[in-house]
């Protein structure tokens, strides 16, 4: 096992001496978690990281954020609850397995496919952990076990039963159903996929003008449409209510080009009269907006894609082709018979997987839902309730809230995830559900003895009442939002003792591009299991970005191994550095290596004052009278402490630890070190010894105070420090009311940087006597330390 290196072994901070400290760290138990503990608990909900590719930058600096947050308040005296957890579930392990064994989890079994992934998995999870012991991250533990705060798998089955088990409860409750209905869907990875799992690119495509007829009148009117494809699927033509052009046509009917089907003009607010011709063309599965118009009209819809992407039977002469061959051979078939006026190139916003990029299309297919329409008066209650730091990221919840407009399809057509728990026979419709807490793969087992049958969201008997009924196992899985969903529900090991305790919790930390998804979720399931909010908090974070400001990506070349710094210039300067850049809950941080690199002269800096400080004798007590350049500079630390803690409450580092460095470098090192220097070598007589005691103590409360402050964000170096002053980093000294002007300090800083240069235009040595100079009636206070620092005559 390492051992802490002393300050006298330490020439220079350097990545070898932290290497030596986080390696004893992460083989002790410091931050062990103690369930039975009679203080206060203090939770961190953390974001469990996706172990297909290693800790990127953005992880490594957010999770720095969370242990400044974890130290503070162990600090505080509270019992810390900080686990880190790995997300081992979903899309992106499959993919991963995918590409490097070369499969296709529609080739081989389920079995196999699900070996593959774990094999991923057994490579990736180590150097995750890894990364963020190298950072000095307090978690709770660095092992898995049934511990609180331990390390945690989101496919582990105790978590999975726990995922399970949550979903029992709903179906039991009439919150969860089955329906056939329009889905998004990721044609490329086959599976239906939620809203807040799409994002929306400008793709250039092609406006195509194209010419109908209308029954009644006989009269031809164009629509422009991007997608001519679903012409066959069009259910409805719209015009906007206020678009004169269109007023003779409402209630009339248009007939299909090439179809020839008879299609109802109406009015509605979804045309706009500045796009295309102002006539539109709703089709069964053409946008989200076609879907909600069908939904809204009660229009039956006849899909005409199928979830291999390529047209079906609906389609007459296109079923088979791919939807972009489609679209070409429609186009062809248009202007063979002269029924395309025109064609225009746009760029359109564009639906497509978050994923995998490829463009969502819509299928009609069976899914399971929970309802969550109902409930959005009640989320957005809650959401005002929490705290958000900063509050305006609030907004982004309260938007999508509003925007939600279905219920949320939770099934998924893959492999490596949570299976759901249920067994069918058809065709009576019946459902088998377990009983018992456990966890469940119905794809290959049968239901359990005790299991209750369901018809129709209903209870109507047990299992052994149907004894002679065949059973079929799902085979869908959940979307990995519904497990990720209830990860403060794990970290407090919901239901027990224990999670009455210590419900809710406190924090919940995570970036602003997953609050439509992971905290949303999470707040609906939190409040549908337990009908309250499940956190006190919420800490949200901005980005990460290149030394140009630019996102990082593989593509881009510009992406920034944490390892690498770690290894070049050491986890202590990153951590400043993040602290020190910017305030990562109100705008991105740009990561410079040249600064990052810099934050070493100030952990130099820190290191050289302590063994500066240190070569004193410590006083066992406070001298009884402090000379007042020490009591000014006591109180300036003590108002600085106050406004670290205030700050640290809330969740702010930045403003912090831009002081303490200021702290550090100009009033500490720059100035009050020189002032005291000749008082504190001084021991010649009784009186001196009195005066070198006043200056030698402030010296060692300095030092201390400081150690204090910025050990939640430099935990290394402030613990060999720590060490050598023999004090115990377990409780932040509180603030005393002071009684100096403070604003004296800056009239001394000032009054020392006159002296200094004025020297140095005289061409004299900063020790060198100079005389004629009038000290202010202000500072007459500390003439004496003035006069000794400058050699004043």
């Amino acid at each position: 096992m390492n051992s802490m290196p002393k300050l006298s072994e330490i020439k220079s901070w350097n990545p070898e001496i932290e290497k030596q400290i986080t390696g004893s760290w992460r083989n002790s138990n410091n931050w062990k978690f103690n369930p039975n503990t009679k203080k206060k608990i203090y939770s961190i909900d953390t974001p469990p990281p996706y172990v297909n590719a290693p800790v990127h930058i953005g992880h490594a600096i957010t999770y720095c954020y969370m242990d400044f947050f974890a130290r503070y308040r162990r600090l505080k005296g509270f019992e810390v609850l900080f686990p880190i957890g790995l997300d081992r579930n979903g899309l992106p392990i499959e993919l991963a397995a995918e590409k490097k064994f070369n499969i296709s989890p529609f080739k081989i079994s389920r079995d196999e496919f699900i070996n593959y992934c774990k094999k991923i998995l057994e490579q990736t999870s180590s150097e995750s952990l890894e990364t963020f012991a190298s950072l000095g991250i307090s978690f709770n533990s660095y092992r898995t076990g049934k511990n609180l705060g331990d390390v945690y798998y989101t496919d582990s089955e105790s978590y999975r039963a726990l995922t399970q088990s949550t979903f029992a409860t709903l179906f039991r409750a009439g919150l969860i159903y089955e329906d056939k209905r329009i889905n998004n869907f990721d044609t490329k990875l086959q599976t239906t996929v939620a809203d807040s799992e799409i994002e929306y690119n400008e793709i250039p495509t092609t406006f195509n003008f194209v010419k109908w007829k209308v029954k009644e009148t006989g009269e031809t009117i164009i629509i422009a449409t991007t997608r001519p494809e679903l012409i066959c699927s069009a259910g409805a033509v719209i015009f906007n209510p206020e678009d004169e052009r269109y007023q003779n046509l409402n209630g009339k009917t248009a007939i299909s080009p090439i179809y020839g089907k008879e299609i109802p003009i109406m009015e509605h607010p979804f045309a706009k009269k500045d796009k295309g011709t102002g006539a539109v063309m709703m089709c069964a599965g053409g946008d989200l907006t076609d879907n909600q118009f069908f939904r809204e009209k009660n229009i039956p819809a006849v899909i005409s894609i199928n979830k291999e992407g390529r047209m079906n039977e609906n389609s007459g002469f296109l079923q088979g082709l791919k939807v972009k061959e489609a679209r070409e051979r429609i186009i062809k078939e248009l202007k063979s018979l002269g029924l395309l006026e025109k064609q225009e190139k746009i760029m359109h916003k564009t639906p497509v997987s978050e994923r995998s990029g490829a463009e969502i299309e819509f299928i009609e297919m069976p899914e399971f839902y929970l309802k969550q329409i109902d409930f959005k008066n009640e989320l957005i209650k809650i959401s005002n309730s929490l705290s958000f730091f900063p509050e305006e990221s609030k907004n982004i919840l309260l938007n999508w809230i509003d925007s939600v407009s279905i219920d949320w399809p939770i099934s998924r057509r893959r492999f490596y995830a949570t299976p759901i728990p249920l067994w069918h026979s058809e065709p009576s419709g019946l459902i088998a559900l377990p009983v018992k807490y456990g966890y469940y793969e119905p794809w290959k087992e049968p239901p359990p003895k005790d299991s209750e049958v369901f018809q129709n969201g209903k209870f109507i008997g047990k299992l052994k009442d149907f004894s002679k009924t065949k059973w079929n196992g799902e085979t869908r899985v959940f979307d990995t939002w519904f497990d990720s969903s209830i990860s403060e529900l794990n970290l407090i090991n919901y239901p027990s003792e224990f999670s009455k305790k210590a419900f809710p919790v406190s924090l919940r930390p995570q970036g602003k591009e997953i609050i439509r998804t992971w905290l949303y979720y999470t707040l609906l399931r939190g409040y549908l299991e337990t009908t309250k909010p499940v956190f006190k908090d919420i800490w949200i974070h901005q980005h990460i970005l290149d030394e140009k400001g630019r996102k990082m990506s593989k593509s881009l070349g510009n992406t920034i191994n944490p390892q690498e710094i770690i290894k070049s210039e050491g986890s202590e300067a990153l951590r400043l550095w993040a602290a020190t850049e910017g305030d990562l809950s109100k705008s991105d941080l740009s990561c410079s290596r040249e600064k990052i690199k810099a934050e070493q002269k100030t952990l130099n800096k820190l290191l050289n004052i302590a063994r500066f400080i240190l070569q004193f004798k410590k006083p066992k007590t406070k001298p009884k009278n402090l000379a007042k350049t020490d009591k000014l500079f006591i109180d300036c630390i003590e108002s600085l402490t106050e406004f670290c803690d205030k700050s640290y409450q809330a969740y702010d580092f930045y403003n912090p630890a831009v002081k303490l460095r200021h702290f550090l470098w100009n009033i500490l090192a720059s100035n009050y070190l020189e002032l005291i220097k000749n008082r504190a070598y001084n021991e010649q007589n009784a009186f001196a010894k009195q005066e070198s005691a006043s200056a030698v103590y402030t010296l060692y409360f300095l030092l201390e105070r400081l150690t204090f402050l910025l050990h939640p964000i430099i935990p290394q170096l402030t613990s060999i420090i720590a060490s050598e002053l023999k004090i115990s980093l377990k409780e932040l000294p509180k603030a005393k009311r002071i009684s100096s002007n403070l604003s004296e300090i800056e009239k001394i800083m000032q009054f020392n940087s006159k002296i200094w240069k004025k020297k140095k235009e005289s061409g004299l040595s900063l020790r060198s006597e100079i005389t004629g100079i009038k000290i202010p009636k202000s500072l007459k206070p500390y003439e004496k330390d003035l006069k000794a620092c400058h050699n004043l005559k």
